[in-house]
C-alpha cells in the first residue's frame, strides 16, 4: 500500500503519536511519502529509536517530492486549524479535540476531510452530530514506556507525580494547590511536577510556578524542567506511586496518566471526556465531575474565536483529597489491571484500523 503522510516529529504528544503511527506502518511495509508538518523534524526525544526505522523515516521524507501522486490516499496528523491544505485527492485527518462547543469553521474544515478519525469517542460524537464523517482510533502505549525499577526515593516515601502542559484546561495550579493543602511539608510524602509549556517564556513560568506555592515553602515538592528524552519520561514515571495528570478538565487522550496506568501506577482520572475511553473503576481511581466551567484563559483559548470554544469540566476538592488517601492506601499494589491497557491500546491496532479505513475509500 502506498501513502503520503503529513505529520510532526518532535517532542509533543502529536509528535509522540505520529512517531508511534510512522512505526506500525513501517512495520506493516507501507510505502511511505512523508511531508514533516511543523518545521524540521525533531528527534530528540526518541532516543530509543531504531536505526533501521529511522533510516526508513529519513528516505521517506527525502524521496517524497519524487515519489507522490495525486491518486495516493493522504493522511494528515494535525490539528483542525490548519487541516484544509491537501496533497491527494483523498485525504483522512487525525486530530485531538478537547473542549465542548464545535465552530463552524472547525465543522467547516471537518467537512472538507474524506474522513476524520478523532482520539476519542467524546469527540467524534460531538462532530458527528454536526453532520461530519467522524470516526475513533485511539491512542496507543508507547512501547518504548517501559517498566522499570526505581532507585531514586525512600521506598516508605508516596510519591506522586504530575506531568505535562501548565494550562488552566488541565487544572494545573489547582492540582499543586490541593497537594500542598493536604500533603505539604509532610515528608512521607513527595510531589515531583514537571510541567512546562512551549509557548511560556521561562521567566513567566517560573513566577507562575512559584505563584502554586503562594509565598511559602515546602520541603516536599520537587520542581523538574522539561524532560528531553522519552527514557527520562520513563524514568519519572517508573519512579512514582500516584499520578495526578488525570485530573485535566479536558483531553484528547491524556498520554502521562494513560502511561502511568499502563505501568502498574495509580492514577487519579477525571470521569469524562478522552478519559471515559480507557479510565474505568477497574484500572484507576475515577473522579466524577462536579460541573463545568469555560475553558477561556485569554491566552490559549479566547472567547469568540474561531476555533477551541466551549468548557471544560471541573472537580470537587473534597472528593479528590478523599481520592488521594485511596490512592495512598493503594501504596506498594500493582495496578494489573492498569498494566492490561497497553495490550487492548496498542498502536498496531490502531494502525491496522487507519489501514483499513484507507482500503475502504480507495
Amino acid at each position: 500500500m502506498d501513502l503520503t503522510v503529513e505529520a510532526p516529529i518532535n517532542s509533543l504528544s502529536f509528535g509522540n503519536v505520529s512517531y508511534n503511527i510512522l512505526r506500525q506502518l513501517w512495520r506493516k511495509g507501507v510505502n511511505v511519502q512523508l511531508f514533516p508538518l511543523g518545521g524540521n523534524s525533531n528527534f530528540d526525544s526518541f532516543d530509543k529509536i531504531d536505526k533501521e526505522f529511522f533510516e526508513w523515516i529519513k528516505d521517506s521524507a527525502l524521496t517524497a517530492n519524487l515519489k507522490v501522486k495525486k491518486d495516493i490516499p493522504s493522511f494528515k496528523l494535525w490539528h483542525l486549524n490548519g487541516s484544509q491544505n491537501r496533497i491527494g485527492s483523498k485525504q483522512a485527518l487525525y486530530t485531538f479535540y478537547e473542549l465542548s462547543q464545535p465552530t463552524e469553521t472547525e465543522i467547516n474544515l471537518a467537512k472538507m476531510q474524506d474522513k476524520v478519525y478523532f482520539s476519542s469517542s467524546y469527540s467524534a460524537k460531538l462532530f458527528k452530530e454536526k453532520g461530519v464523517d467522524a470516526s475513533v482510533i485511539p491512542v496507543g502505549f508507547d512501547e518504548d514506556i517501559q517498566k522499570t525499577e526505581s532507585v531514586h526515593l525512600n521506598p516508605e516515601v508516596v510519591h506522586f507525580g504530575l506531568m505535562g502542559k501548565f494550562e488552566k484546561r488541565k487544572h494545573t495550579e489547582k492540582i499543586i494547590k490541593l497537594w500542598l493543602s493536604k500533603f505539604g511539608n509532610n515528608n512521607k510524602f513527595q510531589l515531583t511536577v514537571c510541567v512546562t509549556n512551549p509557548f511560556i517564556e521561562k521567566k513567566e513560568m517560573d513566577k507562575i510556578l512559584s505563584n502554586c506555592l503562594s509565598g511559602k515553602r515546602y520541603s516536599n515538592i520537587n520542581f523538574l524542567p522539561y524532560l528531553k528524552s522519552n527514557s527520562e519520561v520513563n524514568q519519572l514515571l517508573s519512579s512514582i506511586d500516584i499520578d495526578l495528570t488525570g485530573l485535566s478538565g479536558a483531553e484528547g487522550w491524556n498520554l502521562p496518566a494513560f502511561n502511568a496506568s499502563c505501568l502498574g501506577k495509580w492514577s487519579i482520572v477525571l470521569n469524562e471526556t478522552a478519559h471515559k475511553d480507557w479510565a474505568k473503576n477497574t484500572n484507576c481511581i475515577l473522579v466524577e465531575s462536579s460541573g463545568k466551567e469555560p475553558a477561556y484563559d485569554n491566552k490559549f483559548f479566547q472567547e469568540g474565536s474561531s476555533f477551541n470554544q466551549g468548557n471544560i469540566y471541573t472537580w470537587d476538592s473534597d472528593n479528590v483529597a478523599e481520592c488521594m488517601d485511596l490512592a495512598v492506601s493503594k501504596k506498594g499494589q500493582i495496578n494489573t489491571e492498569g498494566e492490561k491497557l497497553k495490550e487492548e491500546f496498542s498502536y498496531s491496532r490502531s494502525v491496522d484500523r487507519l489501514i483499513k479505513g484507507f482500503e475502504e475509500m480507495i
